[in-house]
């Protein structure tokens, strides 16, 4: 047997509370551990020794007074007293749910008409790339786009410019 469960049945053992066969388990572990069976003798001692002792009455104002003390005591309330003797904090805890509400209420999405959603479904391929596109760390080395002047021609000024360098060496060979 398992001394560890028989502990627990130690003290009923001694003072005769046992059923029958708890009774009978118990004394076939006894017969067995002397561990146990030295703590079952020295409960016995104890309580040989707890019967020796006068019996003491209490007074006659004993009842009285213990009746008083736990009249006395505060009674417990369950976990929604607090709101009872803070107004404050009832108020507190409305006006929370208050704004919560009128703010879940404000943020509503508006429904988009079906014309509306079929063009969102068309670009959304588009929406897709830019994701993509937008996190692409070798586009941050690119040079800045050229900006195009009020005339819109940005490629006609760029020939100009590479023409009369053309011309200059032309003319250095002659």
């Amino acid at each position: 047997m398992n001394c560890g469960r028989m502990e627990n049945k130690i003290l009923p053992y001694v003072d005769g509370r046992l059923k029958e066969r708890e009774r009978l388990e118990m004394e076939k572990h006894l017969a067995t551990c002397a561990a146990c069976q030295l703590r079952v003798n020295e409960f016995r001692m104890v309580a040989g020794f707890l019967e020796e002792l006068p019996e003491i009455a209490p007074s006659a104002a004993f009842d009285v007074r213990v009746r008083a003390r736990v009249a006395a005591e505060p009674r417990k309330q369950g976990w929604w007293a607090w709101f009872a003797p803070s107004p404050r904090v009832a108020f507190a805890a409305s006006m929370l749910l208050l704004a919560t509400v009128w703010i879940g209420w404000r943020n509503e999405m508006p429904q988009a008409t079906p014309a509306e959603e079929a063009q969102i479904d068309q670009n959304m391929p588009v929406l897709e790339n830019y994701d993509v596109l937008s996190e692409f760390g070798a586009l941050t080395e690119l040079p800045p786009p050229v900006q195009a002047n009020d005339a819109g021609d940005t490629n006609q000024d760029q020939k100009e410019q590479k023409q009369p360098k053309q011309d200059d060496s032309s003319n250095q060979s002659m």
